[in-house]
């Protein structure tokens, strides 16, 4: 089963396409295995000037795979791959992102969303988790106080409020499709000198690869914690059997 679809280079844009609809296009170890494959060749592609990434179906991505979920390592492998990728990542959202698929939004240079059919939610406390090693790429880059109200509490929200804390870049507006945001994005990509926009991709995601530096090692052993902690196994359980958690008031 292929994972990606993969399409162009389109007058040098690759579409790299999250193509698990049925699963919710969750982050698989399998998954998470074929994106970093097709990023890794796209970098290499000298007629590739940018890649969007999007997704088939209604959901951007679920979060991970409660049963194959991807080693915290490789995923932690993958954002970095996605910010240090020498060419601009432009997300691509027509539909509902959840926990881990924040990390992923976080980790692409530019977010477009459409504004009545996206949501957002970081749902990890809710089932006995943690966004750890997203906040590699969410905290550099989230207002702060928005970013603390949403780690705690596991609200949705929409691309509206997306834009205003910084996890997205703009949002098609009074049903406009989310073609006309991303339309001009793409022309300005074009247009741009390829060996520039990798120095300027460089600038830009420097804050990012400080947070990496520092704090990869850490999240991830925070993670595996709290993904072998009796609350997470209560709260997976819970989520597979679609019951309430036994802590919920």
């Amino acid at each position: 089963m292929a994972w990606i679809s993969v399409s162009g280079p389109d007058r040098g844009i690759v579409t790299l396409a999250l193509d698990a609809p049925a699963r919710r296009n969750a982050l698989s170890a399998a998954l998470v295995g074929e994106l970093a494959a097709a990023l890794e060749e796209a970098g290499r592609d000298d007629s590739v000037r940018a890649v969007v990434l999007t997704h088939t179906g209604t959901t951007f991505c679920a979060g991970a795979d409660l049963r194959e979920p991807p080693d915290p390592g490789a995923f932690v492998a993958l954002l970095r791959q996605l910010v240090e990728l020498p060419k601009p990542v432009v997300a691509r959202v027509t539909g509902h992102v959840r926990a881990g698929g924040l990390g992923l939004l976080g980790a692409c240079d530019i977010a477009v969303a459409g504004g009545t059919d996206a949501s957002f939610a970081l749902t990890e406390v809710h089932i006995g988790v943690v966004p750890a090693v997203i906040s590699l790429t969410l905290l550099p880059r989230l207002e702060p106080r928005a970013a603390a109200r949403y780690y705690l509490t596991g609200e949705r929200f929409d691309a509206a409020e997306a834009a205003r804390i910084g996890l997205i870049t703009a949002y098609a507006r009074d049903g406009a499709d989310v073609g006309t945001v991303l339309e001009p994005v793409l022309q300005g990509l074009r247009k741009a000198a390829p060996g520039a926009l990798a120095d300027a991709k460089k600038l830009v995601t420097a804050r990012v690869l400080d947070a990496f530096d520092k704090e990869a090692d850490a999240l991830v052993a925070l993670s595996a914690r709290r993904f072998g902690s009796a609350e997470a196994k209560e709260g997976m359980e819970a989520f597979l059997e679609r019951r309430e958690r036994s802590w919920a008031l």
